[in-house]
């Protein structure tokens, strides 16, 4: 079990970071090189640099995520092309894509993008507060400790 991150633009980059330390699993931050960080992160957490383009990143998630991990993204898109793979995918409101719902993301995604290409304004996302960041660590924290082995199992 892995952590994934979609990082262009991730606001729970360190909340993340912090739950992959204390269940000893490794976070993987995918990122553009317009994102490039010099900042040192534990040993952990591994970034992964990908070129330029709207969806690199994407490809590259998809790439190597296997069955029994996370990712934590916005993009439905990229959810949709994991899914099938076992992986478990968050948005970072907590809320769990699944293949119940994807769907219907998708779906809005399709009308929301034909009506700005039309010239009419969707709402955006709103900020995103410390109350978020406590709903989206609840949520992973409960995702990961059903995804653990009980020590039943480890005998």
């Amino acid at each position: 079990m892995r952590l994934f991150i979609d990082g262009d633009g991730s606001p729970v980059k360190e909340d993340v970071i912090k739950l992959g330390e204390s269940y000893g699993l490794d976070v993987i931050i995918v990122t553009s090189v317009d994102h490039y960080t010099t900042k040192e992160y534990a040993n952990h957490v591994q970034i992964v640099y990908v070129d330029r383009g709207a969806d690199s990143a994407d490809y590259k998630i998809v790439g190597m995520v296997k069955k029994n991990d996370f990712l934590i993204t916005q993009d439905y898109g990229l959810a949709s092309l994991v899914l099938p793979k076992g992986v478990r995918v968050f948005h970072h409101s907590g809320k769990e894509f699944d293949e119940a719902n994807i769907g219907t993301l998708l779906e809005q995604r399709y009308h929301s993008g034909k009506l700005r290409k039309a010239g009419i304004r969707t709402k955006g996302p709103k900020p995103f507060t410390e109350k978020d960041h406590m709903s989206f660590r609840q949520a992973l924290k409960k995702a990961i400790d059903q995804g653990l082995p009980s020590t039943e199992d480890s005998r």
